[in-house]
């Protein structure tokens, strides 16, 4: 990797954990509290494919759908995915592993979503996983976790990755991400899991300190299993073509501000990630 990449891993985090803080602080305001959820159903596929993503509403993104003239990132043309396996491939690269996350991580049982098919909300508001919709040319989920001990919960998180035909297919994802809390406050993640309370909100290029990504929206709410209830937090970000997913289940024993900073540093290890493998320039 080059010197500049190296610089870029110094100091992104803390941009990253300041728009972070930021889309807190505006839904902290507001009220409570392709791209997986941090405790997605087991990985059968369901009978029959998606429905294509886009959501006919205006862009969360200052690019209307597209590639915008204002971007913090230019790829190589040459090295974008345009076929199914080399959307694969990326993914599997870019996607964090337990290690990534740090010393304490193990994969979570299963360890990675089913080949071939995507996280979707269906109509009654549950997480399904399908086959990829229209425009998606791969999706590929890992699943890691902190045992529990020493006081401390069983802390889960989820890293993804999505590979779109387009910028225009990329960036109507977000579109959709932004809005699905606003069609389901609470939903269900497992039989014996939910998230509640759900708020979003979007953190453009430019907007909100995000120098780092083309979009990015933060979901914010509660999760519940059992008779427990811990912070819930889902960031979708968004460069090029690629969507990156970092979600976390809070458990007891760790701070708001802990989880935050797992959350930062998984965005940009894999927004790093993405920038090297695509062979772009700031």
């Amino acid at each position: 990797m080059d010197g500049n990449a190296v610089g870029r891993r110094a100091v992104r985090p803390w941009r990253v954990t300041a728009a972070v803080t930021g889309a807190a602080l505006i839904l902290g305001g507001c009220g409570s509290g392709g791209d997986d959820k941090a405790a997605e159903p087991s990985p059968t596929t369901s009978s029959g494919a998606a429905a294509g993503t886009a959501s006919g509403a205006p862009s969360a993104s200052p690019s209307a759908g597209g590639a915008s003239a204002l971007t913090p990132f230019e790829a190589d043309p040459a090295r974008v995915p345009r076929t199914r396996p080399q959307a694969e491939a990326l993914a599997a690269t870019v996607a964090l592993r337990p290690e990534g996350w740090g010393p304490d991580f193990r994969a979570q049982r299963p360890a990675e979503s089913t080949p071939g098919t995507a996280a979707v909300l269906d109509a009654q508001c549950r997480w399904v996983r399908q086959g990829l919709p229209q425009g998606v040319l791969a999706s590929l989920s890992r699943y890691s976790e902190i045992p529990a001990g020493a006081g401390k919960g069983e802390l889960k998180v989820m890293a993804a990755v999505t590979v779109h035909a387009t910028a225009r297919d990329a960036d109507e994802r977000l579109a959709d991400t932004l809005e699905e809390p606003l069609r389901c406050r609470e939903q269900q993640v497992r039989s014996d899991e939910r998230i509640t309370e759900l708020m979003s909100a979007a953190i453009p290029y430019g907007q909100g300190r995000n120098t780092y990504a083309d979009d990015q929206v933060v979901e914010m709410g509660s999760y519940l299993t059992g008779s427990s209830t811990q912070t819930y937090r889902w960031y979708v970000t968004r460069l090029g073509t690629v969507t990156l997913a970092v979600s976390i289940k809070g458990a007891q024993g760790y701070t708001k501000a802990q989880l935050d900073q797992f959350a930062s540093n998984a965005n940009v290890t894999m927004l790093n990630s993405v920038e090297f493998e695509l062979g772009g320039n700031r």
